[in-house]
Parts: C-alpha cells; structure tokens; sequence
C-alpha cells in the first residue's frame, strides 16, 4: 500500500511507539512538530514577501533611473 508497507505493519509501529513513549508524549510530539512546522511555513512567507518587496522596490529605483535618463 505505502511503498511495500502494510496497513498491518503501520499499526503494530504504531502501537510499539504507544507503548515506548505513552500517549501523552505522543501527543506533545505531535504538537510540537506541528508547530514547528507551522514556524517553517511562516519564516518561508515571510522570506518570499521579504524578497517580493525588493524585487518591487527595484523595479521603482530603475523606473525612475529611466524617466531620469529621458529628461536629460
């Protein structure tokens, strides 16, 4: 199903990992890579806006340098 791995396989990992670790840091786990990948969305974004708003003030800087350029 997943490459050569079983739904049946899947589960007794699964119920392997509830028993070395519990639920509950299971849980937090879970959690806690949600919200680090949450984080990682952000600072992408974040970083993508950042290199948009250079690209646009660029674009600005050489529109002008231009219009410069006609008038004298």
């Amino acid at each position: 199903m997943f490459g050569g791995i079983s739904i049946w396989q899947l589960l007794i990992v699964l119920a392997i990992l509830i028993l070395i670790f519990g639920t509950k840091k299971l849980k937090n786990l879970g959690s806690d890579l949600g919200g680090a990948v949450k984080g990682f969305k952000e600072a992408v974004d974040k970083d993508d806006k950042a290199e948009d708003d250079k690209v646009a003030q660029h674009k600005v800087i050489d529109a002008d340098v231009k219009k410069d350029d006609k008038s004298a």
